[in-house]
């Protein structure tokens, strides 16, 4: 049956100007600005193992949530949820290190522990579950074990030995700074049991999603064409304090976030309605690139190939396929990004800060295309299965260069079918909820070829090429088979890369162990079971008005102190959620029937 979320009034006392008012005390009827922003086409679940395939996905989790650490602008790695740690030699004579947490709350007001921590490993660690944020764990202790179902999930080496204190025990003693690179990575942030355990799709709907982060979805439903975004008034603030400002961590009182085509988008900041664009139309790219504010990236535009299937069994019709693609051409259309020269973007550190392991490697695949040697390779591969598909989200860019590919791949002689799927509605006890039917089909490995968004999770090159190799690759575990170790997404598998994998994983002499990621790279370059295109770059338009924002490495917005001037001149839509009129119903126009 068809829903319909109608989004109640909201009529709200407008004041002087954010910039020039006094903070916010508790008992202020006016809350702050409320601010209308285009960050991206729609994003589909906002659960962090899964939300890190969409690039529109990773401007909107850095709102929400916080992690232990964070890569601040200038690539250092800095405390977040982390107020200290310390390292030490326990009495078992196991390295490890105990972390101290800040004192703050998720957004209906629980404190965050280190519980909440141990749970969100411990799902991604799990044998049923697939994750490649796993290999990042691996240094703790029993968590390669755990993944692998060789040791039980209780006996992983990371315990809350007090409700703000997280204890880790290694598996042998490690560089800590280097691990502090993956504990500032966006995909281990913490996550509350009580929410995630109850809902197989509990990120897909505003009513079962808990953030620690400065701000929560007030509003959020797959499908539709926006969604709020509220400052929580428990993000480290004292609750039970009556004179502690609203504002004193977060600013802005509501972010509207439209989810409306880029081409509406655009013409809605030009008639000065939303004061904030992060993704423009493909036709206005040219006219605006000289105004946009640009910022690479850590997610790449990256085709993955089910090598399980055929024609992508054989390594020749994938060098193939990537050869007949014009890099260059791609970046063109897509106008704000950069060729990838690897699978690992250049923002990624080779051996420290201010070192690229793309720079250090060198660009691994050619920008141009090479459509003689393409054709040449195909036609010595005597390829019998020609037709297959292309699954992408629903979104402009991934459409255009879906097309492109379709194009270049039909010159070859393969006739390609596009794909664009979005969400699923269902109910689950009493819940609205939708599944994203991209990342189900990625993780079930249900495509021919995927377009993906790939997110290098840490500034830790290992990260990223890791999950091709079995024994770190995160996936789930069948323990119908005669093998634990799992191949990746794409169903690559060599024991040449798997050794070189592991070799890196057990090197501590950090040049040593960028030099057997960079050849682990030539590798799977070579065996081409994805095809990196581009390097996706963040370009935004903001208005005169709106100010104080900064980005992240990963280039996320920082929001907390963003101030926007004259903004009751900018509430001039209907449609804001009021709490004080509960009269939200769903719309499951993309359920099936």
């Amino acid at each position: 049956m068809k829903k319909i979320i109608a989004f109640a009034l909201s009529i709200l006392t407008l004041m002087s100007v954010l910039t020039s008012c006094a903070s916010i005390s508790p008992n202020d009827k006016e809350k702050g600005a409320i601010i209308p922003v285009y960050f991206s086409s729609r994003v589909r679940t906002l659960d962090p193992m899964y939300a890190y395939l969409d690039d529109a996905g990773v401007k909107l989790l850095g709102l929400l949530y916080e992690g232990l650490f964070s890569v601040d602008e200038d690539g250092d790695i800095v405390n977040a949820l982390c107020k200290s740690y310390t390292t030490g030699i326990n009495r078992e004579g196991d390295f490890y290190m105990e972390i101290k947490l800040n004192l703050t709350h998720w957004s209906d007001g629980r404190s965050v522990t280190a519980d909440d921590f141990v749970f969100a490993w411990k799902r991604i660690i799990e044998p049923s579950s697939s994750s490649e944020a796993a290999s990042m764990l691996f240094d703790i202790k029993n968590a390669k074990a755990c993944k692998s179902g060789d040791a039980s999930i209780d006996d992983f080496g990371a315990v809350a030995t007090e409700p703000q204190i997280l204890t880790i025990t290694f598996e042998k003693e490690i560089d800590v700074e280097a691990f502090k690179k993956y504990l500032a990575s966006p995909a281990l942030v913490p996550l509350r049991e009580d929410k995630v355990s109850r809902l197989k799709d509990w990120g897909s709907f505003y009513a079962t999603i808990a953030t620690n982060g400065p701000y929560y979805a007030k509003i959020f439903v797959p499908g539709e064409d926006s969604m709020i975004l509220e400052r929580s008034i428990y993000y480290y603030r004292d609750v039970e304090s009556e004179t502690q400002k609203l504002d004193k961590y977060v600013k802005p009182y509501r972010f509207k976030v439209y989810f409306c085509t880029a081409d509406e988008a655009l013409e809605m900041y030009n008639k000065g309605e939303i004061v904030y664009i992060s993704e423009l139309p493909l036709s206005a790219r040219e006219e605006y690139k000289d105004k946009v504010t640009e910022n690479e990236t850590m997610s790449s535009a990256t085709l993955y190939l089910n090598t399980t299937k055929a024609p992508f069994d054989n390594a020749d019709v994938r060098k193939a396929l990537s050869l007949a693609i014009d890099r260059n051409e791609l970046v063109n259309i897509v106008k704000f990004a950069s060729v990838s020269g690897g699978v690992v973007p250049s923002k990624v550190f080779d051996t420290k800060k201010g070192t690229s392991f793309r720079k250090e490697g060198g660009a691994l695949i050619s920008a141009s295309a090479n459509m003689d040697e393409a054709k040449s390779l195909i036609n010595s591969a005597n390829v019998t299965v020609k037709d297959f598909t292309v699954t992408i989200r629903e979104d402009e860019t991934s459409n255009a260069v879906a097309e492109y590919v379709k194009k270049v791949w039909g010159e070859l002689g393969f006739n390609v079918t596009i794909e664009a799927v979005g969400s699923k509605y269902h109910m689950d006890h009493d819940y609205d909820q939708y599944t994203d039917l991209f990342s189900k089909a990625y993780y079930d490995r249900d495509f021919d070829v995927m377009l993906v968004d790939a997110l290098a999770t840490s500034v830790d090159a290992f990260s990223t090429l890791a999950p091709f190799a079995g024994a770190y690759s995160g996936a789930s575990v069948d323990f119908s088979e005669s093998t634990t170790v799992k191949p990746g997404v794409t169903g690559y598998m060599s024991s040449e890369y798997d050794a070189k994998i592991d070799a890196a994983y057990n090197e501590s002499d950090s040049a040593k162990r960028a030099s057997l990621l960079h050849e682990a790279e030539k590798l799977l370059m070579n065996d081409m079971p994805v095809i990196p295109l581009f390097v996706y770059k963040d370009a935004y338009l903001a208005s005169d008005d709106f100010d104080d924002f900064s980005q992240n490495y990963y280039a996320v917005l920082n929001l907390n102190d963003a101030t926007l001037d004259d903004y009751e001149d900018y509430q001039v839509y209907k449609d804001v959620y009021s709490p004080e009129e509960d009269t939200v119903a769903v719309d499951d126009s993309t359920a099936a029937e």
